[in-house]
């Protein structure tokens, strides 16, 4: 039975952000009833049920878990990026939650080492860095494989839809006047002129596929490259929204090498990003499946 097949008791750490935004929506139009765990600094999607605590401040958190008094269906942290943060939902959760969701992310590989397309079991991972903490909170719920707290780990790529600023590569990545610039033919900065292949997903489509895990025994304590069902090279991605607003783009190639040397920070996204979706399709997982130009209709069109 799937996570769209009932109605769940659902609590996401995080709710006012772009993701977790996007999935509490989700799981209330699915008819979901949904807690958030917020710091109540911004705005939440009518519906949930707010628990405001700063995760930050572990002791607080735990009591305001155990406060609430209620066991979930799912539980999913949207917000994780340390190890301590993977631990704290082993000891919030455990025995209060019928499955946990963590959200990572396809950083955690060494740009260097990858293959194509990419297996999950991939084992040249990142040390440090962004990608290197979020695969520091994959092992420690690696190391948790207690009946107790049942758990899946989905590592997406770009992440794009309503909600979000448009963009998916340096220099062009998530900024407010995009599609102005294009409409005005301003020249797109792209870092080897935006020829990485990548596989964007769409926000609504990672929802559905996190909420699908609930139920799923061939998700259970397994770890999922999570991508949408096109590759594109990035350089389309910009040409796609171009082409909703009517108008061409012109792009200006910056050199991988000297981009690199000047910010070595950005180099998981200075590669070929390329998944196979069969491991999510044979677990019965929700398989990503809008096509990257109608998402990215709906994305420009939400920004206009």
């Amino acid at each position: 039975m799937s996570g769209l097949s009932r109605r769940l008791d659902t609590l996401i750490v995080g709710g006012s952000g772009f993701v977790s935004g996007t999935l509490a929506r989700t799981a209330l139009e699915c008819g979901h009833n949904v807690w958030v765990v917020t710091r109540g600094e911004k705005p939440l999607p009518n519906g949930v049920r707010p628990v405001i605590v700063d995760r930050k401040d572990d002791a607080a958190f735990q009591d305001a878990i155990a406060g609430c008094r209620q066991d979930w269906d799912l539980v999913v942290d949207c917000i994780g990026y340390q190890p301590e943060d993977a631990r704290q939902d082993i000891t919030a959760f455990s025995g209060r939650a019928g499955h946990l969701v963590f959200i990572s992310t396809d950083f955690v590989f060494d740009p260097a080492k990858r293959a194509f397309p990419q297996p999950f079991d991939n084992m040249h991972f990142l040390a440090d860095g962004y990608g290197g903490l979020k695969r520091q909170c994959e092992l420690e719920l690696l190391a948790h494989a207690g009946a107790d707290l049942p758990w899946t780990v989905f590592r997406p790529c770009h992440i794009y839809g309503p909600g979000s600023q448009l963009g998916c590569l340096p220099q062009e990545g998530r900024k407010a006047d995009l599609i102005q610039r294009i409409r005005d033919g301003d020249a797109l900065k792209l870092i080897g002129g935006g020829h990485f292949l990548q596989q964007p997903i769409f926000a609504r489509d990672l929802a559905e596929l996190i909420l699908s895990a609930w139920g799923c025994d061939l998700a259970r304590n397994r770890i999922f490259c999570s991508v949408g069902p096109d590759i594109l090279e990035s350089v389309r991605y910009y040409e796609i929204i171009g082409e909703v607003l009517g108008c061409g783009i012109t792009v200006e190639e910056l050199p991988v090498d000297r981009s690199l040397q000047e910010q070595p920070e950005l180099a998981p996204f200075l590669c070929h990003r390329i998944y196979d979706l069969t491991p999510l399709r044979l677990a019965g997982l929700k398989v990503p499946a809008t096509p990257i130009a109608d998402g990215l209709a709906k994305h420009v069109e939400s920004l206009l």
